[in-house]
Order: structure tokens, then sequence, then C-alpha cells
């Protein structure tokens, strides 16, 4: 961590919410990054049951509303930064695969090759539940390889971003391929 990052450190705590008997210890940080970027990093950790959550909220960030659009072609455009919002829909529609606002949804910084990591692990999970002769196992080893091969650059797929409060944003590794669609209230089957 930076010099920078470690004069903005705080310390906070109180009572641990799932174990009740130990404290949570709030660590904050704000964090620049190397391209100035700047994140402030929240980690919660319990002394007693080692509870731990952590959340990553961008300090400098687009927070119009509206669609994001990134075409991922090659290895390359992996690298591009995805920062979604707890109230952000994340879809790539070509594997049909997306992830929903919700209650309990979480800031995530990552990058395009982290986004289909996670994809991969949810969509493993379910693989791994279904009995040996179900008739859906195939499809789901279909969509695995085909996550592969979006992994590897080989498959053209699109990252879509849909934040109706703003607040997400895509840096791309190369600006051609990103589209920012403006809206005060966005559809997510406008695209």
């Amino acid at each position: 961590m930076s010099e920078k990052s470690k004069e903005t450190e705080e310390e906070f705590s109180f009572i641990c919410p799932s174990c009740k008997q130990g404290k949570i210890f709030i660590k904050k940080t704000v964090y620049e990054l190397p391209d100035k970027d700047q994140m402030l990093i929240i980690k919660f950790e319990c002394n007693h049951c080692n509870f731990t959550n952590n959340d990553i909220i961008p300090l400098t960030t687009n927070m119009e509303p509206g669609i994001k659009l990134l075409k991922i072609e090659n290895e390359e455009d992996l690298k591009s930064k995805i920062y979604r919002s707890p109230i952000a829909k994340l879809e790539i529609p070509e594997l049909e695969l997306m992830v929903e606002p919700g209650p309990s949804a979480n800031f995530y910084y990552t990058n395009v090759e982290g986004i289909l990591d996670r994809f991969e692990s949810a969509v493993l999970i379910y693989f791994d539940n279904l009995q040996t002769n179900d008739p859906e196992k195939n499809e789901i080893q279909e969509l695995l390889d085909n996550i592969a091969k979006a992994k590897k650059g080989e498959l053209p797929v699109t990252l879509k971003l849909t934040d109706e409060g703003g607040g997400s944003y895509i840096i791309p590794q190369n600006e051609s391929k990103y589209e920012f669609i403006r809206s005060k209230s966005v559809n997510s089957n406008d695209i």
C-alpha cells in the first residue's frame, strides 16, 4: 500500500452482529490506483468469530445513469476495468449470463477476466450439483467451454452494464470498443 494510502487509514469498532461476543473492527483506507483512480476500501473483521467482509467504493466515477457496453474480442480487452455498483445489472448476452441487483449486492471492482471468473465459478457450482445423467449437463458443459473461450479472447462477447442510478463504470483498454448510452430512466430491454 502506498504511503498516501497509509496516511488516510482510520479504524472503528463495534460489537459483532454475527457472534455478539467479539468486536468488529472497521478499517477504512483511501487507495490511489496507478491510473489515478481513487478507491475507498473498507474491511470489517471480528476478533472473535473471524467474520470478515470487504467493500470497495470508487471515489472517482461516472455518476450518470445509462447503459455501458464493451465489446470483448481479444485478450487485451479482458484487461478492461469494470466497476459494478450494487444497483447495476451486469450481462453477457451472448452467453446468457446475468447478475441482477439485489439487497445483498456488493460493489465490486475487477476486470473483464475477473467477471468471467465469477460467472465460471457460479456455473461450476450449478454443474457440480447436477445428477450425472441430467440432460442439462451437456448444455452447461457447453456454456463452461464458451466461458473458457471468452476468457482466452477467442469468443467475441459483449459486456453490458445497466445502471439506473449511475456509479458503475468501464475503463476500456480500447476506447473504440466502448459505448455509453445516457438515459434518465434505463429499461434493461433497450438493447
